[in-house]
């Protein structure tokens, strides 16, 4: 009597869903979430659809329900253990990049950023990017111009900034066969190449002029870095110009491989 009352089957009322059909949409939402923890229902749904799964969005979010995933809590996601390998000169180019922010302001006194990559081996200069605002997947278009003229690195070495531990960059880096190593948390010695260079590059520009706009900023650090690259000698390189000493590397390399 209540069934014909609001209109609707007495078999409809009674249906019971099989449970074990739901199995494998349970197993792919909770690897979904697992691997996206920050997605909501919409996203997931988006990235079943990407992997290839072709399920109704009103049974997926029933399910998304029933796991009471629509109810989840924004809190702080614990890092995993950083072990990075010691730091050492690496044997040959492009074998580590290191990486890291800094920032500045203008004579405004309005904030921006710097993006800097240097290469272990030779302590080149790799790119110095600059902006008010540098996003993750302005830090993989970046790398993509360097890899373009540089080639692809091993691994690159960095801090836990949010730039470095989002899944644009871990994207990338996996695309591209590219380990990411990560310093322990308060231990930038860890990363101590990016580190002094960052010094210098404080030294030298930053704190030498008052800057207007970005543009005066962009001019002076690119003739700042080619003079970095090319004139500059260091001292752990034997007094070479980083670009000298990778030069000399190469050149002894290749009379090395004639020899053999």
């Amino acid at each position: 009597m209540a069934c014909r009352v609001v209109g609707i089957s007495y078999s409809v009322y009674r249906y019971q869903p099989d449970k074990a059909r739901d199995d494998k949409i349970i197993a792919k939402l909770q690897e979904a979430v697992e691997r996206y923890p920050a997605y909501g229902f919409s996203k997931l749904f988006k990235i079943l659809k990407r992997w290839g799964h072709g399920w109704n969005h009103k049974r997926v979010y029933r399910i998304y329900c029933e796991l009471k995933l629509n109810k989840r809590r924004r809190g702080k996601r614990r890092l995993p253990a950083r072990n990075p390998e010691l730091l050492a000169v690496p044997a040959q180019a492009k074998h580590c990049w290191s990486m890291d922010f800094m920032c500045d302001s203008l004579q405004c006194g309005r904030r921006f950023r710097t993006f800097n990559l240097v290469d272990d081996f030779n302590r080149e200069a790799l790119a110095i990017e600059i902006d008010l605002n540098l996003p993750s997947q302005r830090v993989v278009r970046v790398l993509e111009r360097v890899v373009a003229w540089r080639g692809y690195p091993a691994k690159l070495r960095m801090d836990n900034g949010p730039e470095f531990i989002s899944i644009a960059l871990a994207d990338w880096a996996e695309e591209h066969g590219i380990a990411l190593e990560f310093i322990k948390p308060g231990k930038p010695t860890q990363n101590s190449y990016i580190e002094r260079f960052n010094r210098t590059y404080r030294d030298e520009i930053l704190n030498m002029y008052v800057f207007r706009t970005l543009n005066e900023v962009r001019e002076l650090t690119d003739s700042w870095v080619t003079e970095y690259n090319e004139e500059r000698p260091h001292d752990a390189l034997n007094d070479l110009t980083p670009w000298k000493y990778l030069t000399k590397h190469e050149q002894a390399e290749t009379s090395n491989y004639g020899c053999n």
